[in-house]
């Protein structure tokens, strides 16, 4: 694993470059609010030059997408990069990207669901630190839920120790099984991670708490993907365990005889003798905590149940 590098942290005038690594949004007005809302917070914005094309469900080629994440990356005037939305692309891209450049120069990377892709390859090949956080097209773009918004901007604008992540008052973290574990917070959404594994850009899950979220897959197909991170030993590896929201990941047809989550979750991390939290407020809600994928973390169990950032995630 490679060591770890910090952005530096966001300071109101900095220059935010926006990306659509991904899909693109429908309609593309809910880029200009997205717009809109970051500029009336005090920071600049540059616009990626394809980040209104639309080509099916892809917000244009896979040439034009990676141009512009490289572009932004090589710029040394901007600070951060946002992604636009989520849905589909940034596994398509992941060959096309400019690490070398990112590596030379750090920024601030942030995005989440698709773009889990894209960040687990970052760590990988350079070891930055990255954020699992709103998007602009999708929460900046309209009212976004105060909770979300004070943990993001807190997460990119403080040097100091992050401590502890507290999920909204009436969110309790469920305990499903105890113990303490200390490692590299890496994860995201579980379709993503599961498409990198056997490629050369899924990081080691030694020395890691894992995060997972997941929206819109039925059980079986969580199940499924359950087996393969299994068989592919990433729950052995990891030292710690920490589930999102599982969104809407229902069975269609509701009369189809099906497990519970909650019996896979059993299922799958009862034997593993590691600790295991679930109801963490991440993933597709609104209400949202911004994970920094790559910083240490200690979960805990006895006593108070906790999740705690160990150290800065940005620069001063």
């Amino acid at each position: 694993m490679l060591k770890t590098i910090k952005p530096s942290a966001l300071k109101k005038g900095d220059v935010i470059g926006i990306v659509a690594p991904a899909s693109s949004p429908n309609p593309l007005e809910k880029i200009d609010r997205g717009v809109r809302y970051l500029e009336s917070l005090g920071y600049r914005v540059e616009l990626g030059k394809h980040v209104r094309d639309v080509r099916g469900d892809l917000a244009g080629t896979d040439e034009a997408r990676a141009e512009d994440f490289n572009a932004m990356v090589r710029r040394k005037d901007i600070r951060a990069i946002f992604a636009v939305r989520g849905g589909y692309g940034t596994p398509r891209i992941l060959d096309r990207i400019d690490y070398a450049a990112l590596r030379r120069n750090p920024k601030i990377v942030v995005g989440y669901s698709d773009l889990t892709a894209l960040q687990l390859a970052i760590f990988k090949r350079t070891g930055l630190l990255t954020f699992s956080g709103p998007m602009v097209a999708v929460e900046m773009q309209g009212e976004i839920d105060p909770f979300t918004e004070e943990n993001f901007w807190r997460m990119l604008t403080s040097s100091k120790r992050v401590g502890q992540l507290k999920n909204p008052i009436d969110v309790p973290l469920e305990v499903l099984y105890p113990g303490v574990a200390r490692g590299v917070l890496i994860g995201g959404n579980l379709s993503l991670l599961v498409s990198l594994l056997g490629t050369r850009y899924l990081p080691t899950f030694s020395d890691s708490v894992l995060v997972i979220e997941e929206v819109e897959e039925e059980p079986y197909r969580v199940d499924r993907m359950f087996a393969q991170l299994r068989h592919a030993r990433v729950f052995s590896a990891a030292k710690g365990i920490l589930l999102g929201a599982f969104t809407d990941c229902v069975p269609h047809d509701p009369q189809t005889p099906h497990l519970a989550l909650n019996e896979i979750f059993a299922d799958y991390f009862s034997t593993l003798g590691k600790p295991v939290i679930a109801n963490l407020a991440y993933g597709h809600i609104p209400r949202k905590l911004t994970l920094p994928l790559g910083a240490q973390v200690q979960i805990r169990t006895r006593r108070k149940v906790a999740v705690e950032i160990l150290e800065p995630v940005v620069s001063g």
